[in-house]
């Protein structure tokens, strides 16, 4: 008897939606969701592209109900918009079903059972795919990166079953005991990346080029690094700038998706990013006073632009 395919459903078709959505979509029945109708009738009409490959057919909604029957739901939105995206889902979805985060920043999972209630699987994740978009439902990737998967809630059994479901469709996955010095080491990076990239709109393989840019954002990985160190979490590496630029050589063709955001007009992770490590800092007495002037550079740029627009 032939095994049915695996419903995924795919919250946010943004790059990184893109590129998960097109490798699921071998063997997966996926649907996207997203907000924009345009770029949903694109979907529907062309399929996903990475990179110069054929197009893969996938399902494409403007409404939440469509996912309902899912047996996995990836989490592709911004950090800040959370909330929003799984409000329609509350009370909707099997319970059973897992929700992947393979968001920015290290509140996720908070959001996400605060917006579908506490007894709700979640499998974290962070990746080192970089993806850069195109066109409506195309994008750009290197295609060389590593996803890990973990959970502090769902049994072993469904990280498990989320890494095996991406290394079946191309993508290399893993599954490790503890995802929490994962998630910290990701945010040493996009602290120390994604702010200036967009303050500087500028890719990331320039901030090593600029001896003041690369300074600053050494002496952010470092701080983001000591928070990390207090919360007596171990990070999966030594020396937090090589670490840094081992995952700017990944992406250095592209700016990070606080850039797009200033330049959209779309509210920045900063909060969730140089923001989250100012408020560990103050749980923990640890100084970072370069996180807190990159949150107050971001938003202060965001205040400029809103005025601009006006």
């Amino acid at each position: 008897m032939v095994q049915a395919p695996v419903k995924v459903g795919i919250v946010g078709s943004g790059s990184m939606g893109t590129l998960f959505g097109y490798h699921l979509a071998q063997q997966c029945d996926v649907t996207m969701l997203d907000n924009n109708a345009d770029v949903v009738a694109t979907i529907a009409r062309d399929g996903l592209i990475v990179n110069d490959g054929e197009p893969r057919a996938v399902a494409a909604t403007l409404h939440a109900r469509d996912l309902y029957g899912s047996n996995v739901l990836f989490l592709f939105v911004k950090a800040v918009d959370t909330l929003r995206a799984l409000r329609a889902f509350a009370g909707e979805l099997n319970p059973s079903t897992p929700i992947v985060s393979l968001q920015n920043g290290v509140g996720n999972e908070d959001a996400i059972k605060t917006a579908l209630g506490g007894a709700v699987p979640v499998v974290l994740g962070v990746t080192t795919e970089s993806s850069n978009t195109v066109g409506p439902a195309r994008v750009r990737s290197s295609e060389q990166g590593t996803t890990l998967i973990g959970s502090t809630s769902a049994a072993p059994s469904t990280s498990r079953m989320v890494a095996d479901l991406l290394t079946r469709t191309g993508l290399r996955a893993s599954v490790v005991y503890d995802i929490r010095p994962h998630l910290w080491g990701k945010l040493v990076a996009n602290a120390a990346i994604n702010a200036i990239s967009a303050l500087l709109d500028c890719d990331a393989g320039e901030i090593p080029k600029d001896p003041n840019a690369a300074q600053l954002a050494e002496a952010l990985a470092e701080e983001t690094a000591a928070v990390a160190a207090a919360l007596k979490i171990n990070l999966p590496f030594v020396n937090p700038w090589q670490y840094v630029m081992q995952v700017i050589q990944v992406a250095v063709e592209g700016k990070s998706s606080m850039a797009y955001d200033l330049a959209s007009g779309h509210p920045s992770e900063i909060d969730h990013l140089n923001g989250a490590v100012v408020a560990f800092g103050r749980r923990t007495g640890t100084p970072t006073p370069y996180n807190d002037a990159m949150v107050r550079l971001i938003k202060a740029k965001e205040a400029q632009l809103a005025r601009s627009r006006a």
